[in-house]
């Protein structure tokens, strides 16, 4: 008889890697000390809301980074006055130093179990491990008079968990469904130390200054409206950043040879179908109808290159031929998943794909790395590198990608970049290199990625011809550095804080008069700096300087110049840069030169000769 194959998971989430377990239903392993007390610290906290509302449901929620969250079905509607109280409950269990004491149950045994406990969530979740995964046993965590079902592992006692804070509350549905009942996340936070705790908590109260949703209504960048939803509309300062971000990846597209392409945004059901993602990403995509012809509107421009690649013969010599798109892409996102213009549905990419032979990827790779870290370096982020490998839904045989994943790790060897394993994270027609960066806030957030596929060329049946005439396949490489721009936008907003930096501020420079008779003098200089493209604009209205330069300090302009008797007898500005009290007092050309030097900014990044 086979050996039973024991699953056992979390209190609060499912802990399974098991590939054929549902997504809503996968967590993360536990794999450090501390996030064993996060844990046990959810644990606690159901508890806790237990002993305040004993009808209490609940579902599921993992350990995240720096902390945890739990999704409950109450029968009241929290509100963040409740959190103390929970807290409070908490510390008293916490207080009891109640030991955790694991049990193995049959399946038939938990269910049971948890009908007598009215845990109708707990039922569900015992029966998609029974049904999916054939499991033959779970197991139980008790402590106190407190049980749950839960794979652990578990502090020894309630007494070891530290410092810890319940941060907010937030509606989810169950399992990710918005058939299903919402319930309520509680989401907390658990740090070895107050100190780590109270560091943690400054950093979030950072966080929400520098929220880029609130940043960009303050700063006048973007809107959403409930006309399209999700799609963000940009105003005129917003859509100057939007496209100086543009401007510089295109201004690489010379140095680094890549030819830009304009693509359809609507293309036919039957390309969605041979590219795999008709099978692989259907959720995701729009459909349209047009004289009795099904349609999709793009989320990727990958497969539309590859037409541009087919439409002429290709030889070795051609290779590689790299093509850069903008092209505007549409992903359904559920409503519960977008937040700002971190994730929308409407968005463009600075997507590029590379048709090249097997012996160039590692040459082009490593330009693409080049690439990447001199623009992570332009934007001071901090860079660790990714191998993502291949996902459980996925195109291509297990040939195509074991060689693909075999390219990836010998290029980032020889290039001795230090990298770190994703296993399961690519994407679906192949593995890729995930750069992660370190804002100013220390999270780390995904942004570029490199793609090495094997999969599309072959649906596609694209060809070249190489040197011993002979018929090959080549390879194809997406590419995308900034990633989303509208994504990107929000990264870099909550970075600096919504002070961009000179060469990609809406507004660079205000020129502040103090009295009417200043006027002149303030609107010459004005109409000099604007020769040179300067993004400038004036501010001669009929107000106190002190309230003018006010504005421009909310509004994040990185100078200011005022002009009053003083400087228009000297020929002078007092200049005072964003952030700083004092100001300094500058010559004409002075001030023109500083400006024309910080505009250059990305030109001089990239002619620092900083090894790839």
């Amino acid at each position: 008889m086979a050996k039973p194959l024991k699953i056992s998971y979390t209190s609060n989430s499912i802990m399974c890697t098991t590939e054929n377990l549902p997504n809503d239903l996968k967590e993360p392993e536990i794999n450090s000390p501390l996030d064993t007390m996060r844990h046990s610290c959810a644990h606690v906290m159901a508890h806790a809301v237990k002993n305040l509302w004993p009808n209490a449901k609940f579902g599921i929620g993992p350990t995240i980074e720096n902390g945890f969250y739990y999704d409950i079905d109450l029968p009241i509607k929290l509100t963040p006055e409740d959190l103390p109280k929970i807290e409070s409950e908490m510390k008293k269990i916490i207080k009891a130093n109640s030991r955790f004491q694991k049990a193995e149950h049959t399946i038939n045994d938990a269910l049971l179990l948890f009908k007598n406990l009215n845990q109708t969530y707990k039922i569900e979740i015992i029966e998609t491990l029974q049904n999916t995964l054939a499991a033959k046993t779970v197991s139980s965590y008790q402590e106190g008079d407190f049980t749950d079902l839960c794979r652990g592992p578990h502090v020894n006692t309630t007494g070891e968990i530290r410092a810890f804070k319940l941060l907010s509350i937030a509606g989810a549905y169950w399992r990710g469904s918005e058939k299903n009942p919402q319930l309520q996340r509680i989401y907390g936070t658990v740090f070895d130390t107050k100190q780590e705790l109270d560091e943690h908590l400054s950093l979030l109260e950072e966080a929400k200054k520098r929220d880029h949703r609130k940043l960009g209504k303050e700063l006048n960048l973007f809107s959403f409206h409930p006309e399209a939803p999700a799609s963000p509309f940009f105003h005129p300062k917003g859509a100057i950043i939007y496209n100086t971000l543009i401007e510089y990846i295109r201004n690489l597209y010379g140095p680094f040879n890549y030819e830009e392409i304009i693509t359809p945004q609507i293309l036919d059901i039957s390309l969605w179908k041979k590219s795999g993602h008709y099978d692989n990403y259907f959720e995701n995509m729009y459909f349209t109808e047009v004289d009795e012809r099904e349609y999709a509107i793009k989320p990727m421009n990958c497969p539309a290159s590859t037409f541009v690649y087919s439409s002429n013969k290709r030889s070795y010599r051609d290779l590689p031929l790299r093509f850069a798109d903008f092209g505007r892409l549409h992903r359904y996102e559920r409503s519960g998943a977008i937040s700002g213009l971190t994730r929308v549905r409407s968005f463009c990419q600075d997507d590029a794909h590379i048709f090249c032979t097997p012996a160039q990827i590692g040459d082009e790779i490593a330009q693409i790395i080049e690439m990447t870290l001199k623009t992570h370096k332009l934007f001071q982020f901090e860079s660790k590198i990714f191998l993502a490998t291949r996902p459980p839904k996925r195109v291509g045989s297990d040939a195509l990608w074991d060689q693909a994943e075999t390219v990836l790790k010998s290029v980032l060897d020889s290039l001795h970049k230090p990298y770190q394993l994703n296993p399961g994270d690519g994407a679906f027609y192949g593995p890729k290199i995930d750069f992660y960066v370190k804002d100013a806030l220390k999270r780390e957030i995904q942004l570029t990625t490199i793609q090495l596929d094997f999969n599309l060329p072959e649906r596609f049946e694209l060809e070249y011809i190489d040197k011993d005439s002979r018929t090959q396949r080549p390879v194809m490489i997406h590419r995308a550095v900034l990633g989303s721009i509208e994504r990107f936008m929000s990264i870099l907003i909550e970075h600096v804080g919504g002070a961009f930096p000179f060469w990609l501020a809406p507004v660079q420079a205000r020129i502040i008069t103090i009295k009417d008779i200043h006027k002149p003098y303030c609107r010459d200089f004005f109409n000099t700096l604007k020769k040179y493209n300067l993004r400038v604009d004036l501010d001669a209205r009929n107000e106190s300087m002190g309230l003018k330069t006010r504005e421009a300090q909310m509004e994040k302009i990185p100078f200011s110049l005022v002009a009053g008797d003083k400087e228009i007898q000297a020929k002078t500005f007092a200049v005072r840069r964003y952030g700083q009290k004092e100001s300094n007092v500058m010559q004409h050309e002075e001030i023109l030169n500083l400006f024309l030097d910080l505009n250059n900014e990305p030109k001089k990044i990239w002619d620092t000769k900083t090894p790839v």
